[in-house]
This record gives structure tokens, C-alpha cells and sequence, in this order.
């Protein structure tokens, strides 16, 4: 039987191998945890897809405009409107560090996609305060917790 720490170092190991390994969509299989080969990033968005123009698009996306395309439908079975973006020219996926500190320009994309959704849906970018417990403290799992926060953002689902 092995003892605690080496358990905790074992999967923390694991678990850096399956972050950094590329992921591929599979057909029929979940998006969750997955990377889309095509590259489209769809969300669904409550509201009608006339209210959705891809020419007068919401701040976060207007910035990136120059450098996406975008597809605005219905969505189906009448839920609403999907709205779809992806990279011209798709930059190269990121390693594992740069995700990290969040230098990952398909992070950037998802996440001016979720506020875009957001800003169409409720007219502003919903944040979460601060955690009101202060700082972690600076143990190296606190270190690893306070990157993953930091990267958070631009993380959505995968």
C-alpha cells in the first residue's frame, strides 16, 4: 500500500498528462473535455435569431471581428438562436503552460463568446465577486489552484 502523498503525487500526475495530451472530438461522443476538429464554438442564445446580427456584433466579439467567422441560425426545436464562431486562420493549439497562464488565443475566443451570450441574454457580463476568504496561502497546491483560477475564464466547457 502506498502512503498519501505519493497517491496525491500520482494522480496529480495523471491528470497533468491528460490535460496536455491534444483531444480530438470524437464522433458521437461528448464535447465535454474534447477539442472540435472544425473548430466552431456554438452556444445557445435565448432570444430570437433576428435579434442577432452578424454585422453589429456584442463588444467582446466585435473586438475579434477582423479575425473569426461567425454563423447565426435557429436553433433547434425552437430554443432560441445558436451563434457560432470560429478563427479564419486557426492558431496552433496551446501547450499546457501557456493554457495555464492563460495565453491561449481558442480560450480568448470562448470566452468572448460566453460574455457575448451573456451581454445579448441580460444586457450585461455577469462576474463572481472575489472569494471573501482572502488569499490562499502559498503552498504549491495553492499556487496550482490560483493558476487554474486565473485560466478559468477562458476555459468553458471542452
Amino acid at each position: 500500500m502506498t502512503d498519501p502523498p505519493t497517491r496525491l503525487l500520482r494522480a496529480g500526475g495523471d491528470l497533468l498528462r491528460r490535460l496536455a495530451e491534444p483531444q480530438e472530438l470524437r464522433p458521437g461522443g461528448s464535447h465535454a473535455g474534447r477539442h472540435c476538429a472544425s473548430g466552431w464554438l456554438s452556444v445557445t442564445v435565448l432570444c430570437e435569431p433576428d435579434d442577432v446580427r452578424e454585422d453589429a456584433l456584442p463588444g467582446p466579439l466585435a473586438i475579434l471581428v477582423d479575425r473569426i467567422e461567425v454563423r447565426v441560425r435557429p436553433a433547434p426545436a425552437d430554443k432560441g438562436t445558436e451563434l457560432s464562431v470560429r478563427f479564419r486562420d486557426r492558431p496552433p493549439r496551446a501547450s499546457l503552460p501557456r493554457r495555464l497562464v492563460g495565453d491561449d488565443p481558442e480560450a480568448e475566443l470562448r470566452s468572448a463568446l460566453r460574455r457575448s451570450k451573456q451581454l445579448i441574454e441580460v444586457g450585461e457580463v455577469l462576474v463572481v465577486d472575489p472569494a471573501p476568504h482572502g488569499q490562499r496561502p502559498a503552498t504549491p497546491t495553492g499556487m496550482v489552484v490560483e493558476s487554474w483560477t486565473r485560466a478559468a475564464p477562458g476555459g468553458g466547457v471542452r
